[in-house]
């Protein structure tokens, strides 16, 4: 009798033990407090700004003093399918050659002395023949082209010194640069050229405390971009226009947001032009000189209806040009809520390559 009542305890005692572990292990795995903790955890994984190892440092400077004389040198001299950031120092003078970033080498960063006194330079214009007799068109005119992902540029800046042309010139177009590459950040650089000066051509860029110059579509491509607190300085004479952007389908998440920026210079210029045919472009917290034109914007060929697809905002802008701005008839003055969108480095999902450092 003793060894069935001990018998028994102990199959009871057993069963207490697993029921126990097994309501424990249910709240662990499906506790709303568990589930929030997890949801939580994946998110802040999911948003972190990651950065690759770091850093190879590559000097050019073109007394040869150290390092590379040319700056394509240096790019050349990156191993293909980089994994590491690599900070190419470029010291003060004017680099007169054609650069070009490969697909093949992300993580490069342009590290210059300073705007005014580390620059860039080339010379081709749109009607100038390549090494295979064919005109070079616009795309390929840049001075600098980049089609990696993940290059940054500091303290520097990109020219192209061909001649201004006159509106409706054929053939004059003059990229200084063209960004081709996803996650693409720019500090504190210059863009100077006349048309078609920036190609802010496809991926995801942000610009911030630049300083880009032109007359004719001088910030010109699909990109999906933010522009903040930078300097946009016409130097048109008689008629010239600021953005013009290529967006073509209403699912494309592509667009210019240009926030805290400065529009300077000289006029007329459209702030804005329908490149594509749901071309996307928001000025937001924006002073704007006296040298917009009346109706502020464009609609490219006035024949194919783009004025009823386009989004072409604007929020909160002032200056003496701010009204002509708002003034057209196909722009939208936004309020906060269609304005949100535009006004944070989510417009082009910076949470996760963006340090916090440098939004």
């Amino acid at each position: 009798m003793a060894s069935i009542c001990t018998s028994s305890f102990i199959y009871a005692f057993m069963l207490v033990i697993l029921n126990l572990l097994s309501n424990f292990a249910l709240q662990a795995t499906s506790s709303p407090r568990h589930l929030s903790s997890v949801a939580s955890n994946s998110t802040k994984r999911r948003h972190r700004y990651v950065e690759p190892s770091c850093c190879r440092h590559i000097s050019v400077n073109i007394g040869g003093a150290r390092g590379f004389v040319s700056v394509q040198a240096a790019v050349d001299s990156v191993p293909e399918n980089n994994t590491e950031r690599v900070i190419i120092h470029i010291s003060a003078g004017y680099y007169i050659e054609k650069v070009v970033v490969p697909a093949s080498k992300p993580y490069i960063t342009f590290q210059g002395d300073g705007r005014d006194t580390t620059v860039i330079e080339w010379h081709d214009r749109a009607s100038d023949r390549g090494p295979n007799g064919q005109q070079l068109r616009t795309y390929r005119t840049a001075s600098v082209s980049v089609f990696a992902d993940y290059f940054s540029a500091r303290n520097i800046s990109f020219k192209n010194t061909a001649p201004a042309p006159l509106p409706g010139m054929e053939g004059w177009q003059a990229a200084a640069f063209r960004i081709s590459g996803d996650k693409a950040y720019f500090l504190g650089c210059g863009f100077y050229g006349a048309q078609d000066t920036l190609c802010d051509d496809a991926g995801r860029h942000y610009f911030k405390h630049c300083y880009i110059e032109g007359s004719i579509d001088f910030i010109f491509g699909n990109g999906r971009s933010m522009y903040k607190e930078c300097e946009i300085h016409s130097i048109a004479t008689r008629f010239g226009s600021i953005a013009a952007q290529d967006r073509n389908w209403p699912e494309e998440k592509t667009g210019f947001a240009f926030l805290n920026c400065r529009v300077t210079g000289t006029g007329p210029v459209y702030v804005g032009r329908a490149l594509g045919h749901y071309s996307r472009i928001v000025y937001s917290y924006t002073y704007f000189g006296d040298l917009v034109a009346h109706g502020g914007w464009d609609d490219w060929d006035h024949t194919a209806g783009t004025n009823k697809t386009v989004f072409f905002g604007v929020y909160k802008c002032w200056g003496p040009g701010a009204e002509a701005v708002k003034g057209g008839s196909w722009a939208r003055e936004l309020d906060y809520k269609s304005a949100h969108p535009f006004l944070a480095k989510s417009f082009v999902n910076g949470r996760h390559w963006i340090a916090p450092s440098d939004a």
